[in-house]
């Protein structure tokens, strides 16, 4: 089943494969532009910009929260009729440390807020709070794909994993583009997209 798009492609494949090569790009505008530094950290408000940017080419329903109930494997995700609500809840959650911006970033992923495109968006938005509050992002280069999908499946119940994987991947070179690039590449790979790498799309 693929999803409905602007493009009118009908092929899964050929989908992701332009999904992957155009949202890309605008990643890597979101911070070239400098659009990241003007987003309110935290916010629902600015994930749904982040989203909205990377996806609105693609999808119509870029940074519109969904009015599906969405599951990955055996996990549901917040059923739409507390979507909001939770999404409010999540939005108060604190966020002047370390542990409590990593809790309120797997609350927004329980959430998933959107039909398609959640970690991508929410990873970013996580590092604009980290960067934001405590001078930090993650560089996601360090971090294994199982490790992290394995930690974030099992985050819901106990999250002492997760913390510990991105304690360890922390960095200052908050404002370094190679951190960046390198973590969309990384970002995007979590999800099984890896046919396009930035520094390509970037020349």
């Amino acid at each position: 089943m693929t999803l409905e798009n602007k493009l009118g492609i009908t092929d899964s494949m050929e989908l992701a494969r332009t999904e992957e090569r155009i949202t890309k790009e605008k990643a890597i505008e979101l911070f070239t532009s400098g659009y990241l530094n003007k987003l309110q950290p935290g916010t629902v408000e600015s994930l749904q910009k982040i989203h909205a940017y990377i996806f609105g080419d693609v999808y119509n329903f870029a940074g519109k929260i969904r009015d599906v109930n969405i599951s990955k494997g055996n996990f549901r995700f917040a059923p739409v009729m507390y979507l909001n609500v939770s999404l409010e809840h999540i939005e108060k959650m604190p966020q002047s440390n370390f542990n409590e911006i990593v809790e309120k970033y797997v609350e927004m992923n329980i959430a998933h807020p959107f039909r398609e495109g959640n970690g991508r968006s929410t990873r970013i938005w996580l590092d604009i709070i980290l960067k934001k509050e405590l001078k930090v992002v993650i560089d996601w280069s360090l971090i294994d794909k199982d490790d992290y999908l394995l930690a974030m499946e099992r985050s819901p119940i106990k999250d002492v994993e997760i913390k510990v994987l991105l304690q360890q991947a922390l960095t200052i070179k908050i404002e370094d583009a190679q951190v960046y690039m390198k973590g969309i590449d990384y970002s995007y790979y979590y999800e099984g997209y890896s046919l396009y790498k930035t520094e390509d799309l970037r020349k």
